[in-house]
């Protein structure tokens, strides 16, 4: 049950910067949710983050106490790619409601147990695209869904930032690297503003002087059905770019930024109509943790399955699946065709504000 309040609960599970920086602080942000526990293998977050936020801590170890505890009724996991199966899928078998962040797992065969532990048990799963929920991104859906720049045709993008070395996605190889951990994005938007699923693959990589554990620069290429193609390019190891272009029949969608956050950003994105027109559509301000939480929570407490649930992170990760047979045998990879069953639309936009940003416990933002 929820709180006294009528809120969701939410135990957090990692402590690293993005749960500390992002999550965390986005919470206080909603109306439906609130923080009650954290599990962390650093005793100095547990105190200091358990004080300031009232919580219960445990270690990874007492994580199946927390789950019997029955101070929870959902979970964020903020853990690396291949901690997520281990802690989504006995949480989901509890009858725990789980907010996973993306990519979802580090091989189709953990995303596909992973949802169907959901199914299974009938807790809810959602995947935390955060930009499903965000005010720009669900406009620029909507105006290719009207036919605003006509039929889409091809997408392009640039995402960058400097990874520190020492940070552990640029110590964990591919499934640590920057096509899950960046390329997810591109590949996400192209494949809801196609409203498609890519059918082949092909990639290339190189690795830079800094010595990093993966590939730091790979460029990606997907084809798709009825002539359409997509490609996008992530490097750990360059200056700030957050880009993409969408060129239609009749017109094109320049956004920039696309994919980040922060207090001081909004999506933002140049628009050249089928009919003539040219304008830049900014959207407002918002804390994408807490519109993908209050969203999540809403779902929960009105019993409605999330829009990026199980099969989203599923259609995404067996893409990432292929990037990596791409990039180690050369080879174009051929996709089974697939559809999804649902899209994201209006009913997701959040805008909720910022509230004061912390100062991390323990540890250092991973860029730059």
């Amino acid at each position: 049950m929820p709180s006294l309040e009528g809120k969701i609960r939410y135990g957090v599970v990692g402590a690293g910067w993005i749960s500390q920086c992002a999550f965390m602080p986005g919470v206080a942000q909603t109306s439906n949710s609130i923080l009650t526990a954290l599990v962390s293998g650093t005793p100095e977050k547990n105190d200091r983050l358990g004080k300031d936020y009232g919580l219960e801590t445990y270690t990874y170890e007492q994580y199946d106490e927390l789950l019997k505890s029955g101070t929870i009724d959902a979970i964020y996991i903020g853990l690396p790619n291949d901690q997520h199966r281990k802690f989504a899928e006995p949480a989901l078998k509890a009858g725990i409601h789980v907010l996973l962040e993306k990519p979802m797992a580090t091989s189709l065969k953990d995303a596909e147990a992973i949802e169907a532990a959901a199914k299974a048990s009938g807790a809810k799963l959602m995947i935390a695209y955060r930009l499903h929920c965000e005010p720009g991104t669900i406009s620029m859906v909507e105006a290719v869904r009207k036919g605003e720049i006509g039929k889409p045709r091809f997408f392009t993008s640039t995402f960058s930032q400097r990874v520190r070395a020492t940070n552990y996605r640029a110590k964990s190889g591919y499934w640590g690297g920057p096509v899950p951990d960046m390329g997810n994005y591109p590949l996400n938007a192209v494949r809801n503003l196609f409203e498609a699923e890519p059918i082949a693959v092909s990639a290339t990589g190189t690795r830079t002087e800094r010595g990093l554990d993966c590939e730091d620069i790979v460029s990606v290429t997907l084809t798709f059905t009825e002539g359409r193609q997509a490609s996008f390019t992530v490097c750990y190891s360059g200056a700030g770019a957050d880009t993409f272009h969408l060129i239609g029949s009749e017109g094109s969608i320049r956004a920039d930024p696309a994919f980040g956050f922060s207090p001081d950003l909004a999506i933002t994105y140049e628009i050249e109509t089928a009919a003539g027109e040219s304008e830049t559509r900014k959207a407002a301000v918002t804390d994408q943790f807490a519109g993908e939480t209050d969203y999540f929570s809403d779902c929960i407490l009105n019993d409605r399955e999330p829009e990026p649930n199980g099969e989203e992170g599923v259609l995404d990760v067996r893409v990432l699946e292929a990037i990596q047979r791409a990039l180690e045998t050369g080879e174009v990879q051929t996709l089974e065709p697939r559809s999804r069953q649902r899209r994201m639309d209006a009913s997701l936009k959040r805008e909720l504000s910022y509230g004061k940003q912390p100062d991390m416990v323990a540890g250092e933002p991973p860029v730059e």
